[in-house]
């Protein structure tokens, strides 16, 4: 008669050889006992599935209620542990997370005038007539203690064409990029009247950039960079339809070259007018604000605490003839300044 074969759950291994034994005729016990083997095994891992499943479930149950028994959360709790974070932790400033937000889009814009430079001998004569500067007389007598070949020290020189002519900065302001192909908003008057116009980028390249497109009712300029970083990206705009005055902005640009400079204020007002010192011209529909601003932001980004441009600083006022903040600036709301750029209004 054939051996039924036996199930065993240990580990299989080698045995010793030993001498062979006559084959052992089965009895009907024997032969029921191996018949409920096979069974029993296959109860014991249906029951040890179905525990690893509960177990499972039960975890899951407990990351989503909690263990049995645990008090609920209540919006109290919420609070008090809020509460408990703004009290222990530093939350970074509004005028902060607007300027990480821009930074890297915000540009110095520098306008560049150049003329002829004069004659070696007609420089000389200038050093030596009585028209003379009373410095450049003094010689090393000069208020500054340099003699006077040092006072009448020439303007950087550039060739152009085979003619000598001098490089001076006529203006300085402040640019926002608005595509990443090196656009760049910028008011109208900061590179007005310039040969070339340079711009320096966050990262520190600086690059000739070209006029694309003006706006003068709204003392806008556009221009492209020549050269941009590999990295550049355009800061976000966003439509004044539902700016509020009390709304917080804030200003960034390079007051008097330095910078870039971050001030924080409010929108108090909408819909101002400004009209140039000279009389020459008149601006309308801007954004009065009172973050700080002096010449040199002129063409910068005014900013929302999301970070989000919602107008470009054009202009201060100021009852006497000094050029300096008083507490009334004016921005043009980005959607003229879109326009200029050939983007559709928001």
């Amino acid at each position: 008669m054939r051996r039924t074969p036996l199930y065993s759950a240990s580990t299989p291994r080698s045995l010793p050889a030993a001498k062979a034994v006559a084959p052992v005729a089965a009895t009907p016990a024997t032969a029921a006992a191996s018949a409920v083997r096979v069974p029993r095994r296959r109860a014991w891992l249906a029951a040890s599935a179905a525990a690893l499943v509960g177990a499972t479930l039960a975890a899951l149950l407990m990351l989503r209620f909690g263990p049995p028994g645990g008090r609920v959360l209540t919006q109290d709790d919420i609070d008090r542990a809020v509460l408990h974070t703004l009290n222990t932790k530093s939350l970074p400033s509004p005028a902060a997370k607007a300027f990480d937000a821009v930074r890297g889009s915000v540009v110095k814009v520098i306008g560049i005038s150049e003329s002829k430079a004069p004659a070696d001998k007609d420089a000389k004569d200038a050093g030596k007539g009585k028209d003379a500067a009373p410095d450049a007389k003094k010689g090393k007598d000069s208020k500054d203690g340099k003699d006077g070949k040092d006072a009448q020290r020439a303007k950087p020189k550039v060739e152009r064409d085979g003619n000598e002519t001098e490089s001076e900065e006529r203006g300085v302001g402040t640019g926002v990029v608005i595509l990443d192909n090196g656009t760049i908003l910028t008011n109208l008057h900061v590179v007005f009247g310039a040969k070339r116009i340079k711009v320096i980028f966050a990262d520190g390249l600086e690059a000739d950039a070209d006029v694309i497109a003006l706006r003068p009712e709204h003392d806008l300029a556009v221009l492209r960079a020549r050269k941009i970083p590999d990295d550049l990206k355009a800061a976000t705009m966003r439509s004044t339809h539902d700016l509020k005055p009390g709304d917080r902005v804030t200003a960034i640009g390079f007051p008097f070259g330095i910078g870039p400079s971050v001030s924080h204020g409010v929108v108090s007002g909408l819909k101002r007018e400004f009209r140039s010192p000279e009389g020459q011209r008149i601006l309308t529909n801007l954004i009065q604000f009172d973050a700080a601003a002096n010449p040199g932001n002129s063409g910068g980004p005014l900013v929302t605490d999301d970070g989000e441009v919602v107008g470009i600083v054009t202009a201060i006022y100021n009852p006497t003839e000094e050029r300096f903040f008083v507490g009334i600036g004016f921005a043009v709301p980005i959607e003229n300044a879109a326009q200029a750029a050939g983007m559709p209004p928001f």
